[in-house]
């Protein structure tokens, strides 16, 4: 099995007439709006674990933090928007101090948060944040910024929740899965930002596309038949 040269990322797609960056963190960048988007962070999950007496390591908030701090280093967007479950649960808000720390490196930069399944059951950020709190779906220019995948009837859908993997097959009976984003007509699934999230397998579909993440390369799979 053989990968891509890091030279191939970031890929670019054009989705509803834009060019958009398909970034190998995990993320997506729209240059010309200077926009970053990003879904399932699922801050505090870790430590929403070792909460219920499950022994999970630590530090995988400062580590999807810190990786945050590289991408607005890099892209200096001008908005970020968190396609949902931004905080993993209630017990997960005892990593809001180290949050609030980040969030005060980068007070300049507008955040919004699209409401997923589990930002319902942590509660919405406080408002020392500064981040805006929307339902979905959060329309910005000719998209419709969502948690759960879903149609739109005038908008372009951007989404997260499923947390998409793909399965990449070696000549032998080897297999690897890699997070993927995974796009139809009409919408697209990023997938999750955060550590220790899992995934899941997306099926193939008529008209859907795979782009596999792994290492610093993303790269678009041939179409596969439904």
């Amino acid at each position: 099995m053989t990968f891509p040269d890091s030279s191939a990322s970031p890929l670019p797609v054009h989705w509803a007439g834009e060019l958009l960056h398909l970034l190998p963190e995990r993320a997506l960048w729209w240059p010309d709006a200077r926009v970053l988007f990003v879904a399932d962070l699922h801050l505090g999950k870790a430590a929403t674990y070792r909460a219920l007496g499950q022994p999970v390591p630590g530090g995988t908030t400062r580590e999807n933090l810190a990786r945050l701090d590289v991408l607005i280093e890099r892209h200096a967007p001008q908005r970020i928007v968190f396609l949902g479950d931004f905080l993993h649960a209630a017990q997960a808000r005892t990593v809001l101090a180290t949050v609030e720390a980040w969030r005060t490196r980068h007070a300049g930069v507008p955040m919004t948060l699209v409401r997923g399944n589990h930002d319902s059951r942590a509660g919405d950020p406080p408002d020392t944040l500064g981040i805006a709190v929307v339902d979905e779906p959060f329309l910005l220019g000719p998209f419709a910024c969502c948690h759960h995948p879903q149609t739109h009837a005038t908008h372009f859908v951007l989404a997260g929740h499923l947390h998409p993997v793909c399965r990449l097959h070696g000549p032998g009976r080897d297999s690897v899965r890699l997070p993927c984003f995974v796009s139809d007509a009409q919408q697209a699934v990023l997938p999750a930002f955060g550590e220790f999230t899992g995934g899941w397998l997306m099926e193939s579909a008529p008209g859907r596309r795979f782009h596999a993440v792994g290492g610093d390369a993303v790269w678009a799979l041939p179409p596969q038949e439904g």
